[in-house]
């Protein structure tokens, strides 16, 4: 394929008319300012052709979507350690983390990477399903140091396992406790307590909750941790399950609780990063944000210290505020790879400990998987975050992990964002919701 003269163009060719999602003008956006859609690129397809065995190669190919500088490092010091200690070589190919996840599907039924960064649950599943992944059981059978919790969250329906992973991390209210104890503000412990906080935060010159949506996924927190402290573990999922109507009166009080604390968010969201929202909270100018525990990778080193957090507040005593999302991020492997023992081999080595030790020494915002990893060099941030992990009662995998590909970015994405926008239409926007996801669910 001869190189596009620029970024757009590539996109456009890779993107037809006929793709249902957010489609290119969304696309163009996510990728705007991004260097790595290389002609040699993911989106472009690394994979060899049906009929490469790739046997006796000594190299094996991986697309990523940690474009972040922190992860990306990351993943470059553990390509580095497998190919130390296999001798095997590995072509990583890095594309802009949003239009990774908006490309998805076309990548994977073209010619993807022989291994590629993905999600557990429902997203894996998804594409087990559909034969877009390949059965890495045997792998399995070799790693150790996983809970059965991280091994069901990396099975298919069909009781294999298409997924080995890597790392996690909760979302949770974070801040820092030097403007914390300026102020004397103290952990809301219910709704009515973060109405009050949030109201003596603007008084005292501060966005209460430094918020952005300019990339569509980081208001689904918002909304799941809203369904899950109103409604409830199990009607979530089966919300995202296409089991439950948006039009109900639960899903109502769910938007209408989310209408009355925006006053309290960061204004203009939408044209704004979730990096530039926790840049805010790293100057001081925002109380708190509800993010993931990512989110500390915009701190300094030195900063790491006053980094706090605490669990969304209870909004009905009967529910409680024990639930919460704390997806899991790793690695699958195509469904017919150059190199299928190269892929393997890789694989195996992020499942194993001298890859979560990497992850350990040099990633603040996340936490391993892996049970084996010495963990005595987990800031006190990350202790806690794992402490809140095991606490939780419930564990979501987050909005756009939980439900169907397509309807978290066709659907939810501009629902969330026309909902940002104006709050006022809610029956509207939810009975726009409902129709599509009959529709989506029933193809």
């Amino acid at each position: 394929m001869s190189r596009p003269r620029s970024q757009a163009e590539y996109l456009a060719r890779l993107v037809p008319p006929s793709v249902a999602g957010l489609n290119r003008r969304s696309l163009l956006a996510g990728a705007a300012g991004t260097g790595a859609l290389l002609g040699t690129g993911l989106l472009a397809g690394c994979g060899g052709s049906d009929s490469d065995s790739g046997a006796g190669s000594k190299t094996v190919s991986l697309g990523s979507n940690a474009s972040d500088p922190t992860p990306k490092d990351v993943l470059a010091k553990v390509t580095a350690g497998f190919q130390s200690s296999s001798g095997i070589q590995v072509a990583v190919n890095t594309v802009d983390h949003n239009t990774f996840q908006e490309n998805i599907n076309n990548y994977l039924q073209g010619k993807p990477d022989d291994v590629f960064t993905w999600f557990a649950g429902y997203r894996m599943r998804f594409f087990a399903a559909k034969g877009l992944a390949g059965d890495v059981s045997d792998v399995w059978g070799k790693l150790s140091g996983y809970s059965d919790a991280f091994k069901k969250a990396s099975t298919g329906d069909d009781g294999k396992q298409y997924f080995v992973p890597m790392s996690y991390y909760p979302w949770a209210v974070f801040y820092r406790k030097s403007v914390w104890q300026q102020h004397g503000y103290q952990v809301p412990k219910t709704l009515d307590d973060l109405n009050t906080l949030g109201a003596q935060m603007k008084k005292d010159g501060l966005n209460p909750i430094a918020f952005a949506d300019k990339d569509g996924w980081p208001a689904m927190g918002t909304f799941d941790i809203l369904n899950l402290r109103i409604n409830g573990y199990q009607f979530h999922v089966d919300l995202m399950a296409g089991k439950e109507a948006w039009t109900s009166d639960k899903v109502k009080k769910v938007f209408d609780t989310w209408a009355g604390l925006l006053p309290l968010h960061q204004p203009d969201a939408l044209g704004r990063t979730w990096q530039e929202a926790a840049q805010s909270l790293q100057q001081k100018k925002s109380g708190m944000y509800l993010l993931g525990l990512f989110v500390a990778q915009q701190f300094n080193n030195d900063e790491q210290d006053d980094i706090d957090f605490f669990t969304f507040p209870e909004v009905d005593s009967t529910i409680g505020a024990k639930a919460l999302d704390a997806p899991i991020d790793g690695y699958m492997m195509a469904r017919k790879p150059k190199s299928e023992a190269n892929a393997k081999k890789l694989l195996e080595y992020i499942g194993g400990v001298d890859a979560a030790n990497i992850t350990v020494k040099n990633d603040p915002g996340t936490l391993v998987a892996n049970t084996g990893a010495d963990t005595s060099g987990y800031t006190a941030l990350k202790k806690k975050a794992a402490e809140l992990v095991g606490s939780a009662t419930e564990i979501a995998q987050f909005l756009d992990r939980d439900t169907r590909p397509d309807f978290a970015s066709t659907v939810i994405i501009p629902a969330l964002q026309q909902f940002i926008k104006n709050p006022k239409d809610i029956g509207g926007l939810l009975t726009s919701v409902e129709n599509q996801k009959k529709s989506i669910f029933t193809s």
